[in-house]
């Protein structure tokens, strides 16, 4: 089978497309036929050494993805051969064929095209894990969305909606505005050009803005908090814009709101029944039409640094999704 391996660290050029043996089950374990990588932004940092998950070298990148069980090991139950899956596995992905442990594979309908259902598990499920578990998210909040266009960014967006929030999709262009306000959005900020704390000030009226979901960072996290009204919650994301900000904690205290963090995926490796619900949950969602799953595109396995690159410009609305013909 081939393989995309990150041998040393480095850009995504550094990346190599290798020929590696197909992978044999063990015990509880099912062997996928891949036919879809979902990628994110945490790929474009873990090949290079930046990311606080640290797998050995040499190791493909990808976290998610969906296929066909061609295999399972003794013991396994849930899933069968030929069955159509999705799963994750926080890095790993970018290959062919993978072996992972058979529990935590959700079974992916007929009705949903596998490269959605490969690109659905992480920001679909960060989102979820970050509005409703995290954060509490009740009906009738008024929930900013930064970075609102990208992969996670959307996926609040829509899930916020779905959740009964009101959505502030905060931006970097007025097209990523639109783009967001076509999945739901109820306002928009450009951030480029507009004071963040002051807009989100304005349109949060006399409560205040209830939540910020953040997987920017940078300056705009200090704005937005400084937006938040009594009680509010910042959920920590990540850091795309690279800076991880140096929050006053004397704002948490003055306005008694929280700073929550975010872990899906130790969330996910924790919990095998969490994670294999969690992602049936969304997939639901996606087979309903709740949920757009958007893929903005695809791009052949063994362009894998191209597509990395892609993301690493924030280029990209909603998902980059790999594929390997099979």
């Amino acid at each position: 089978m081939k393989a995309v391996l990150c041998e040393r660290h480095g850009p995504p050029e550094a990346l190599a497309l290798r020929e590696l043996p197909d992978p044999v089950p063990g015990p509880g374990e099912a062997v996928v036929d891949v036919a879809a990588i979902g990628l994110n932004f945490f790929d474009t940092l873990i090949i290079r050494d930046l990311y606080q998950f640290k797998p050995p070298l040499p190791f493909s990148p990808g976290a998610e993805f969906s296929g066909h069980v061609v295999a399972v090991g003794p013991g396994v139950n849930g899933v069968a051969v030929g069955d159509r899956v999705a799963g994750y596995m926080t890095a790993g992905a970018a290959r062919e064929k993978v072996v992972v442990r058979a529990d935590v594979l959700a079974v992916v309908p007929d009705e949903l095209d596998l490269v959605k259902a490969a690109g659905l598990i992480v920001t679909y499920g960060t989102a979820l894990y970050a509005l409703r578990d995290r954060g509490e998210l009740k009906p009738g909040e008024t929930l900013a969305v930064l970075g609102a266009a990208g992969g996670v960014g959307l996926a609040a967006v829509e899930l916020g909606k779905i959740l009964g929030a009101r959505v502030i999709a905060c931006a970097s262009s007025p097209d990523k505005l639109d783009f967001a306000r076509a999945h739901g959005a109820d306002e928009g900020i450009d951030y480029t050009k507009e004071d963040l704390k002051v807009r989100l000030k304005e349109l949060g009226g006399e409560g205040g803005i209830d939540m910020v979901f953040d997987p920017v960072g940078g300056e705009q996290s200090e704005q937005a908090l400084r937006a938040l009204g009594w009680g509010g919650r910042l959920m920590v994301i990540g850091f795309a814009a690279g800076a991880i900000p140096k929050l006053p904690l004397n704002l948490l205290l003055l306005k008694n709101c929280d700073a929550r963090g975010v872990a899906f995926g130790t969330q996910m490796r924790k919990d095998a029944a969490w994670s294999r619900a969690t992602t049936q949950e969304l997939i639901g969602y996606a087979r309903a039409g709740r949920i757009s799953a958007h893929v903005d595109s695809t791009f052949p396995l063994e362009n894998c640094a191209e597509a990395l690159n892609e993301i690493a410009g924030r280029k990209v609305k909603g998902k980059l999704v790999l594929t390997t013909g099979r």
